[in-house]
């Protein structure tokens, strides 16, 4: 039996497709597959699409205290016995051989005697609460602010309570608090992302982008890193200039290609507008990020408040200052991070906490006065604090090891009660002893000012439903609330 088309060799192809309509629809068949595939993967990370997890009803828990939040966060572990918790029986027993009950330091470290600080502390504010000497600007915002002195946590090793302090677990992997937060409440902002990552642009902190990683959650959920140097985004703006009618025809161009592409991939629609969204955000940004981000447009007095005009803060000024910027502008969650992890202070740890105190004090007092005086205070949650505290021991004569125990951390604005130091570490400042307050009583309180019941924010992975705040019986910490 003969077939028609068996003698392929003697076949005219221009009989039975134009060339042009040929290489048209092997493009198009080629690019649909390398999207489809790129899609794919997106899905799989994020578990699967949007719309088959996203169920929470948590935006209408009750009505926020704070419409946006600004985590300073410290990496390497700020010293509480230098900094918020005056220890005058540490300072008398300094050189002392150590207690018996200080039994769960870390085991790899060399520890000696008790050590005190020759750092001074001194009632601040109306209300009296007691500040340490080197962060003197800190100090007279003490009447705005609520100082925990009786965090802990559940490890001593720095990633670890990274994952903790940050997404609730000492696991890798998870979504951040600020992920979780762009999550439940989406973005304010059209022109601008929900969640933002201020940082040193030179260098990571310690473990990199999983401080603001969505985790499990859809992408569009991760911490965007905006630089403080330069052009915010890098690649945001093109190579070589174009004239408006040229960009918006190509806008134009861009539009009808997804819109055809659209109409006959309807499978990978709800991956493709997600994908789409995010380079319209990234144009829109072209203009907004910049803007947000032109600190030129501060007055001087501003400039000096947050310590712009000094090398030694201008750093870290140049992140508050442009946080406050983008709150404003109706960015939901900020994260500004410190070199490396600078509050690491196994070495000297008088002298090293005293130097970083001094890049940082002025810029964080300037960010509380300034969102005060504009009115902004009362509707944005500051959050300041490391991943743990120091040990009240000596590491290799004049350090401070890790420590788990007992630390310090504090709060203002957003709903907060100022003026107030809660909870207690013991008299050498090893132990939380009153009030003790958890990673996940701080998550619960701050998701609970922005609106949100953390047990009601939840995301269906794996046949469970994901929170923050897990398996932990957390509990609002209601003294600290105005």
């Amino acid at each position: 039996m003969s077939h028609a088309c068996c003698n392929v060799d003697y076949l005219n192809l221009p009989d039975l497709i134009a060339r042009r309509d040929l290489f048209g629809r092997l493009g198009t068949a080629l690019t649909g597959m390398a999207l489809a595939t790129l899609l794919e993967e997106e899905a799989r990370s994020s578990g699967a699409a949007d719309s088959a997890h996203e169920k929470t009803d948590a935006p209408t828990a009750h009505p926020p205290r704070a419409r946006a939040v600004i985590q300073l966060f410290q990496h390497g572990g700020p010293s509480h016995m230098d900094l918020f918790d005056p220890k005058p029986e540490l300072n008398q027993r300094d050189g002392q051989p150590m207690p018996k009950y200080f039994s769960d330091l870390v085991a790899i470290s060399s520890h000696g005697g008790l050590l005190g600080t020759p750092h001074k502390f001194a009632p601040a504010g109306q209300c009296g609460v007691e500040y340490s000497e080197i962060i003197p600007h800190t100090a007279a915002c003490a009447d705005d602010i609520a100082l925990i002195r009786s965090m802990y946590t559940e490890h001593n090793n720095h990633e670890q309570a990274l994952w903790m302090m940050h997404t609730g677990l000492t696991v890798a992997g998870r979504p951040t608090i600020g992920a979780w937060a762009s999550y439940a409440l989406g973005a304010e902002s059209r022109d601008l992302p929900a969640y933002v990552v201020l940082r040193n642009d030179a260098a990571l902190p310690v473990d990199g982008s999983r401080n603001w990683s969505h985790g499990w959650l859809p992408p569009r959920h991760q911490g965007v890193h905006l630089r403080n140097t330069g052009s915010p985004v890098l690649y945001l703006a093109p190579t070589t200039s174009v004239t408006e009618p040229a960009a918006r025809l190509r806008t134009e161009l861009l539009q009808a290609l997804n819109n055809e592409h659209r109409a006959t991939h309807q499978i990978i629609d709800p991956q493709l507008e997600a994908r789409i969204a995010s380079y319209e955000l990234a144009a829109r940004m072209q203009v907004s990020a910049t803007e947000a981000l032109d600190l030129s447009q501060e007055t001087e007095e501003t400039q000096q408040l947050y310590g712009l005009d000094d090398s030694k803060t201008a750093s870290y000024a140049r992140r508050c200052l442009m946080a406050r910027r983008l709150v404003e502008r109706g960015v939901r969650y900020v994260q500004i991070f410190v070199e490396g992890q600078r509050w690491d202070t196994h070495a000297d740890n008088a002298n090293a906490t005293k130097a970083i105190s001094a890049e940082t004090d002025k810029p964080t007092a300037g960010l509380l006065k300034d969102l005060k005086r504009r009115g902004l205070l009362e509707e944005t949650l500051v959050v300041w604090g490391g991943e743990f505290g120091r040990t009240p021991v000596s590491q290799g004569g004049n350090g401070r090891d890790h420590h788990k125990q007992g630390f310090s951390l504090w709060l203002a604005g957003g709903g907060i009660k100022g003026g107030q130091a809660y909870g207690a570490t013991d008299e050498l400042g090893y132990h939380a002893v009153e009030n003790r307050v958890k990673v996940a009583d701080l998550h619960a309180t701050i998701l609970h000012l922005l609106g949100l019941d953390h047990r009601r924010v939840t995301y269906r992975l794996r046949g469970r439903d994901e929170r923050l705040t897990d398996v932990y019986d957390a509990k609002i910490l209601s003294p600290l609330l105005a």
